[in-house]
């Protein structure tokens, strides 16, 4: 995540999903300070598929969120690297090393609820993936 997420009910917010997801798989939030801080790590990490957060990116509903989850595990995909940006979004070359362009909304949402969006989303996928209740 470019910058930081720095209100404290966001923050709570997203530390709770973050804390929900790991029961389902390793995961960790990077806050990075800046485009050239978020390459350097990309460049750390070449095996990961990288997911760029963009206004423009593919919309899928929950349920087309969590088979195509479901599909990359399936097909071996051990690593995924969501990029979020800040509120200056990102620079050309950060959105060229990117797989895919996703988008959570046609809607515009602040970085920060967007994080928390994102975090949601993911728990909410791998809710329906093991068929949990949480999703209805």
């Amino acid at each position: 995540m470019l910058g930081k997420t720095r209100r404290p009910e966001m923050r709570a917010l997203l530390d709770d999903y973050v804390k929900r997801i790991s029961r389902s798989c390793p995961v960790e939030i990077t806050e990075i300070r800046d485009a050239d801080a978020a390459t350097k790590k990309l460049d750390a990490d070449r095996a990961a598929t990288i997911i760029l957060l963009d206004a423009a990116g593919k919309n899928l509903d929950s349920n087309a969120l969590a088979n195509w989850l479901g599909e990359l595990r399936d097909r071996g995909t051990r690593e995924l690297i969501f990029l979020c940006g800040d509120a200056e979004g990102f620079p050309d070359d950060l959105r060229q090393r990117a797989q895919q362009k996703l988008s959570l909304s046609p809607m515009t949402f602040s970085h920060e609820l967007a994080r928390v969006m994102l975090a949601e989303q993911l728990y909410r996928a791998f809710a329906i993936l093991s068929g949990s209740p949480y999703p209805k």
